[in-house]
């Protein structure tokens, strides 16, 4: 089981947590909905993709009739602004235990021009309607306990400054692997891995729109691969196995190729409760120089 013993203390609650607020969208009309994207998510000099990616799971679950995503794939266009989007939804289908629907989030230029940030192709279902039937050959990573695991926090404050912004850390409790740490130290260790403990600052549990955050929230594979700099996503598909159990999360993830300037990242989401409750992969863009 998982060593919750360094958990976050303060304990906010799903609905009433800076991540329901700063999630939170306006029906203007059915199928639009009005939101102002936090400047809290931010990393480098743009709205982090899960942060993105969350925002239109929730337009889509106030849309569709079933309210969990069971898998949600995200194409990133444009790199996406803190302040007003407006996010558009549309019903492909509607079942019995699966709903399809699409979304697409817009941005508006100085003159009014129009810029599509990302457009999603998701579908949803109830996660407690599923048969408790789980055969895998998947394990939890393998984690350090928490207090031997360092945050942001931890580091000396020469090597905390990072160029542009790094908000979405005060957002985040986010204690990593020391084993993936090797880059803040100049010494990475070529391999493309990534593990932490994972959760909200706030102590808000995990729930299944916060799944999709977690995918995307830990600093990228490709700083122990030896690389810097912003490592943006082209493409994140999400897939939330289980409705996660209160704790904190073990967040794994692993580069195996990197070719042509792009990589992928495979991540698995484990709960406090040993359970697989999302995994995903993407393609993101490196700098290689």
């Amino acid at each position: 089981m998982a060593d919750t013993a360094a958990a976050p203390t303060t304990r906010a609650t799903v609905g009433d947590s800076e991540f329901d607020r700063d999630t939170a969208v306006t029906q203007r009309e059915p199928g639009v909905y009005d939101i102002d994207l936090s400047a809290g998510w931010t990393i480098v000099s743009a709205v982090n993709g899960g942060y993105l990616l969350a925002v239109v799971g929730r337009a889509l679950a106030h849309a569709l009739p079933h309210s969990d995503p069971f898998t949600i794939s995200a194409h990133y266009l444009t790199a996406s602004d803190p302040g007003p989007a407006v996010i558009r939804t549309e019903t492909v289908r509607t079942g019995r235990g699966l709903s399809t629907g699409q979304a697409s989030l817009v941005q508006f230029e100085a003159d009014g021009t129009e810029v599509e940030r990302l457009r999603v192709l998701a579908s949803y279902g109830d996660l407690d309607a599923l048969p408790d039937d789980v055969r895998t050959t998947a394990k939890p990573p393998e984690l350090p306990p928490v207090d031997q695991c360092f945050g942001a926090d931890d580091a000396p404050p020469e090597q905390r400054a990072v160029p542009g912004s790094s908000a979405i850390a005060d957002r985040l409790w986010l204690k990593l692997d020391p084993a993936t740490l090797g880059w803040a130290l100049g010494q990475p260790s070529g391999k493309g891995e990534m593990r932490a403990w994972f959760g909200l600052a706030d102590g808000r549990d995990a729930d299944p729109l916060s799944l999709l955050l977690a995918v995307d929230a830990l600093p990228p594979t490709a700083f122990e691969m030896g690389l810097s700099g912003w490592v943006p996503t082209i493409e994140l598909t999400v897939h939330v196995r289980a409705r996660p159990a209160p704790g904190p999360l073990r967040v794994a993830i692993t580069t195996r190729n990197l070719a042509g300037g792009f990589l992928e990242e495979d991540a698995e989401v484990w709960d406090s409760a040993d359970r697989l409750v999302a995994q995903s992969r993407q393609l993101a863009r490196a700098r290689l120089r």
